[in-house]
């Protein structure tokens, strides 16, 4: 009997895609900004002599944001599961959650420049929340619609996506002069800029995002698409790359496939410490430490967002050949690398360059190469997390992953802000406590062991873009 041929649907695909343009657009400013805004204000507020002094109060408050997401993930994305609407399980939770962000987010830089500090820390809890209510039916809605062995291919599509919309945001920040309202280190005069140099980016985001939310809703009618896939999700059940399969029958995991889902967990864990611990503090390394204008770590970023988007187009292809476990284990191992070289770098030529107010072109190498190693990892880990459940559980399995990642967000900006805080410590330590984190995941994933060698046929060519709809 001939083996069905399973075909990834581009268009339906890059259409889910919108909703991670949304949320990566939003997130892209938040954690540039944020971080920085915070810094400003506790500086100012506690008379503190420098940044450092002050980077475990921004730590917290950072964390505290995550911990709320912690809480809330796993919730709405049980509760999704359940939902049943003429408009959808995960569509009425997107929309809502939408909407308050979009309203909420663009009132965070106008508290800061009136310098209020209770105001901004609320208003980012607002859109933390109800960006949380949203991200995990967004993210949800791609395995919903996507059979297990596609999923590495649809998810690097949609990150594509997702970092298109980071970084158009950091290129509306750049256009918009952020670096000369904040300046760099040492100017105390910010307060007294024009407030749509630092406004016009957060309500650019808020309109493309809420922009986003509403393509999505009215090119994706969830009930009719789960029933036009259903025999195509029966089929990928079957040709997962696990040694037990999980098919809509299992009601609860085997041995090996919780002891997977737990590695997994953990290794995310880890490197989410070093990720988030980087970006929460990188433009306070570039404006504080290198005492370089924060457009330098704007166009660092959309270099990594180059390096990441490399990583998206080939993830899938890399995978179907090595697998989802060495296509990642290989993505930590360029990660690695990445910043053992940034180490070496901060304490030999690099050490000259605190103060200087120039930002090292070497760190543009680093970071392209490290958003192609963690490309890799990120189109493969959350397609082997939802390989774990059946079709009625996918929110939930959604949930432990971004939980996974939350706690990590939670515990990082705090550890790492402490550690800034001792006299020993400083930003040119930055990638000393990554690599350690990296480590950690790296070797983790070499015990899993439950995998099989999967021969899942494809369309191919022209046919591969045969689609109905």
């Amino acid at each position: 009997m001939e083996k069905t041929e399973l075909k990834l649907n581009y268009k339906r695909t890059l259409i889910i895609g919108f909703a991670f343009f949304g949320i990566l657009l939003l997130w892209q400013v938040y954690d540039s900004w944020c971080p920085t805004f915070l810094t400003e204000l506790f500086t100012k507020a506690l008379h503190a002599e420098k940044a450092e002094d002050v980077q475990y109060l921004v730590g917290v408050i950072m964390a505290f944001d995550n911990l709320a997401a912690l809480i809330l993930l796993p919730i709405f994305g049980r509760l999704s599961d359940k939902t049943k609407s003429p408009i959808g399980k995960r569509m009425p939770y997107i929309l809502v959650g939408t909407f308050v962000c979009s309203v909420a987010f663009p009132f965070i830089p106008v508290f800061f420049h009136y310098n209020n500090i209770a105001g901004t820390i609320i208003m980012m809890a607002i859109v933390v929340i109800f960006a949380m209510i949203y991200r995990n039916p967004a993210v949800a809605l791609m395995p919903d619609m996507t059979p297990k062995p596609l999923r590495s291919k649809a998810n690097g599509l949609i990150n594509i996506m997702g970092y298109i919309g980071g970084a158009f945001a950091t290129v509306v920040g750049i256009v918009f002069v952020l670096s000369n309202y904040l300046g760099t280190k040492g100017t105390s005069s910010w307060q007294y800029h024009n407030i749509w140099a630092i406004e016009a980016p957060f309500l650019i985001a808020s309109l493309l995002m809420l922009g986003s939310a509403l393509f999505l809703f009215f090119k994706i009618k969830e009930n009719k698409i789960a029933e036009e896939v259903k025999e195509e999700m029966a089929i990928g059940d079957q040709e997962s790359e696990l040694l037990e399969v999980v098919t809509d029958e299992s009601t609860s995991l085997s041995k090996a496939n919780l002891t997977m889902l737990i590695i997994i967990l953990v290794a995310e864990f880890f490197w989410f410490m070093a990720d988030n611990g980087i970006s929460t503090f990188m433009n306070n390394y570039t404006i504080y430490y290198l005492g370089a204008h924060s457009s330098s770590n704007m166009i660092n970023t959309i270099v990594g967002g180059v390096g990441s988007i490399i990583g998206f187009a080939l993830a899938g292809m890399i995978a179907s050949k090595l697998g989802r476990k060495w296509t990642l284990i290989g993505g930590l191992g360029i990660t690695l690398l990445s910043y053992f070289l940034w180490l070496i770098a901060n304490f030999t030529f690099l050490k000259g360059s605190a103060d200087s107010g120039s930002f090292p072109f070497i760190i543009y190498i680093i970071w392209l190469v490290k958003g192609f190693g963690m490309s890799l990892v990120h189109v493969n880990s959350f397609p082997m997390v939802v390989e774990l459940s059946n079709s009625k559980r996918i929110g939930q399995f959604t949930g432990y992953y971004y939980a996974s990642s939350m706690a990590a967000q939670t515990a990082t900006p705090i550890l790492l802000g402490l550690l800034l805080k001792n006299d020993n410590f400083g930003f040119d330590f930055l990638p000393l406590y990554a690599l350690i984190c990296v480590t950690i995941s790296f070797v983790l994933f070499f015990f899993i062991k439950n995998i099989k060698s999967v021969k899942t046929s494809f369309k191919k060519g022209l046919a591969s873009l045969d689609n109905d709809d």
